[in-house]
């Protein structure tokens, strides 16, 4: 608690230590900031991930059910939301594909016009790109192959693209597997091992070669003096002295996330928080807060315009393939099938089948029953024509060797709202509920792409399987929720990501995105985020006086 001299347990608690909470930690601390992040998930290491995705206690995150993985599934009524929960964030299981989206995405949403925005970012995509270790991937595998094939048999191979991912890799030709002192920031970081192309990033790099946060910002902000708080889950924050715009600062409340029964509550003061959860974890804690009366000046505009990437998941099995199709890198190449379009080739490591338990038949088709209906029929017909080629291609065991994961984003602008309300099955406490529009889970362009990868590769085109029964998309880029905006009528953040209503918070997350990226977000996450923190005076120098700006002060 502060002390009757007026002294708080640190300058900035930040909230989260994904990409924005992470970028937020090492630049507040540069700056001379005392700074605390509150994480919920465990600290992972080479030596402590689980090796397939098996291991459900190790991979799953739920703590509820004895689960204290790294990785969590949302189910909502519009979208099943994909995230991560770890130090480092999301960084931890994330495909390491860092891509900028293109230009116009500054000319959508409520951000517009508020900045100038492409004139502004490159410079905090450069510095997002450098500390993160960019480069281009020069690990093809089987299924970078496939793809380029069917690319070009398709007639669009000159669209094919190797990805930009955050992996160190050695020059092309030479085996990886060697480690070096840190080759990033001049022997500050941790030494490194060049990639493998195990396949495994998205079950957590045993090898030290994936860019993970906590080989980076994360590893420099706690190298310089940040306190990381693991397995610590922040249940209120709420002004000072009475003082309800927070210009006294803040008290933050916390208990142990991993915990079931004694949780360990503890509480700390700040001059400034950082709110850095994640969209949906940010969403979930200022609707908390907002409801319990601690933060009531939030605005109302909390949960509107959630975006999604219009994403659909498909697939490829080849059973028996020649080649292992697991091994690369997670996300290696990519294909624009048209100008909104684009699909990249996903691979899971060998021994880490579980998702293959969700694959099905191809099935094309508006959704609703007549969808369900053709699924059974084309299901049924397999089994009839091919029953143990069918029955082969249905069990999940050899799954990631064998199949190739077509991930389809489309920069088609389209939103769902969340909205904090009871369900009717469990009326006792609040929930995120989805509404809005559905985000179509069927694009048939991407199906007939599937369809030719199949007849190339020699194998079979899949579905997701809840995208068929439930209409229901998945997806592992859920953007927006407190977007920045000109007001508390349009947004819940201004152009540098302060919070109306309140003084010294922020906002630093997918959720201030404004815009369907169309592409992984991690970047833009992390350079909107450097470009907040750069607008934050140094330690020596602040009023602690920092205010969100309706857009018509600006000009002022």
């Amino acid at each position: 608690m502060m002390s009757q001299t007026g002294e708080w347990d640190f300058d900035f608690i930040v909230i989260g230590s994904g990409f924005g909470g992470s970028v937020t930690a090492h630049r507040l601390v540069e700056k001379g900031y005392r700074v605390a992040v509150m994480e919920m998930g465990r600290r992972w290491t080479p030596e402590n991930l689980p090796r397939t995705s098996w291991s459900i206690h190790r991979w799953f995150w739920s703590p509820n059910l004895a689960l204290r993985g790294f990785f969590n599934m949302r189910y909502f009524r519009h979208v099943t939301i994909l995230h991560g929960c770890a130090v480092g964030g999301g960084s931890i299981t994330y495909a390491c594909t860092l891509l900028q989206p293109p230009d116009k995405v500054w000319d959508y949403g409520s951000w517009q016009g508020l900045a100038e925005w492409k004139a502004e970012m490159p410079r905090h995509y450069a510095t997002a790109s450098r500390m993160l270790g960019v480069t281009e991937n020069k690990i093809l595998g089987p299924a970078d192959r496939l793809l380029k094939q069917v690319a070009d048999a398709a007639g669009i191979g000159e669209t094919f693209y190797r990805t930009h991912v955050a992996i160190f890799q050695s020059p092309e030709g030479e085996p990886g597997g060697q480690t070096f002192p840190d080759p990033y920031f001049g022997g500050e970081g941790p030494e490194r091992t060049t990639c493998k192309g195990c396949g495994g990033c998205m079950m957590g790099c045993h090898h030290g070669a994936k860019n993970t946060l906590d080989q980076n910002y994360l590893y420099l902000a706690e190298k310089h003096g940040a306190k990381v708080f693991a397995e610590t889950r922040v249940v209120n924050v709420r002004p000072l002295n009475g003082r309800n715009d927070g210009s006294d600062g803040y008290e933050v409340s916390t208990v142990k996330s991993t915990a079931r029964f004694n949780r360990h509550p503890r509480r700390f003061t700040c001059r400034g928080v950082v709110f850095s959860a994640s969209s949906l974890g940010t969403m979930e804690l200022l609707f908390q807060l907002k409801e319990k009366g601690s933060l009531p000046a939030i605005s109302d505009q909390l949960g509107r315009r959630v975006r999604t990437n219009s994403e659909s998941l498909i697939g490829v099995r080849v059973p028996n393939s020649s080649e292992d199709l697991s091994k690369g890198v997670a996300i290696g190449s990519g294909v624009y099938i048209d100008e909104h379009t684009h699909i990249e080739a996903v691979r899971y490591p060998a021994g880490s089948d579980t998702m293959g338990m969700l694959a099905t038949i191809l099935t094309g088709g508006r959704p609703g029953p007549g969808r369900i209906a053709l699924w059974i029929r084309n299901l049924t017909v397999s089994l009839l024509r091919h029953p143990f080629k069918t029955l082969r291609i249905l069990q999940p065991v050899k799954w990631a060797q064998e199949s190739v994961i077509l991930l389809c984003m489309q920069a088609l602008d389209g939103h769902i709202d969340m909205r904090w309300e009871r369900h009717i099955y469990w009326p006792f406490r609040k929930f995120l509920v989805s509404r809005g529009q559905r985000v179509p889970t069927f694009i048939p362009q991407a199906n007939e792409f599937a369809e030719k990868f199949a007849r190339i590769a020699g194998g079979t085109a899949m579905s997701m399987l809840p995208e068929i029964l439930f209409d229901v998309p998945g997806t592992a880029h859920c953007l927006g929720g407190a977007v920045i905006g000109s007001s508390p009528e349009d947004g819940v953040v201004d152009y540098r990501n302060r919070v109306f209503g309140y003084k010294n918070m922020y906002v630093c997350d997918g959720s201030v995105v404004a815009a369907n990226l169309g592409v992984n977000p991690s970047l833009t996450i992390a350079a909107l985020t450097e470009r907040a923190m750069s607008f934050i005076p140094p330690a020596s120098e602040t009023n602690w006086n920092d205010a969100a700006e309706p857009a018509e002060m600006q000009s002022r």
